[in-house]
């Protein structure tokens, strides 16, 4: 068994595409109208046949005061790996994303969170040992 898909919730799906994809470097991967919505799925261009994240909107009442709740305690609703942190932190930085934490040692990982313009927190993480995957 694997993941095959994975949503994050978004405000607005036409911003949360450009951001993922413009900003972020995924590419979209399915984009099919359901009315007022899509199915909008993005991937890592890394592994174009991998998990794919769902642009999801946020229409649900149950997920505004889930957001609001998950950034007012600072906890990232996805988190990302990257292979090098502060080139990362740069890269997103120079494009104006702003970072409530910045790269910082915890424990196996480098970590860092940035919000997605969209109501998310997302945290970046980096692997400290080379070959290890997050488990």
């Amino acid at each position: 068994m694997k993941i095959y898909v994975t949503n994050i919730f978004v405000d607005n799906q036409d911003k949360a595409e450009k951001f993922y994809t413009d900003v972020l470097g995924f590419a979209v991967k399915n984009n099919i109208s359901l009315g007022e919505s899509r199915w909008l799925t993005v991937v890592s261009p890394e592994e174009p046949g991998g998990t794919e994240l769902l642009l999801e909107p946020s229409d649900h009442p149950a997920v505004k005061p889930y957001k609001d709740a998950l950034v007012a305690d600072g906890i990232p609703a996805h988190s990302f790996q990257v292979q090098d942190l502060d080139a990362e932190r740069k890269r997103l930085g120079d494009l104006g994303v702003e970072f409530s934490v910045e790269p910082v040692d915890a424990g196996p990982v480098r970590m860092a969170v940035f919000d997605d313009t969209c109501g998310n927190l997302v945290q970046l993480i980096q692997m400290m040992e080379t070959n290890q995957s997050p488990t």
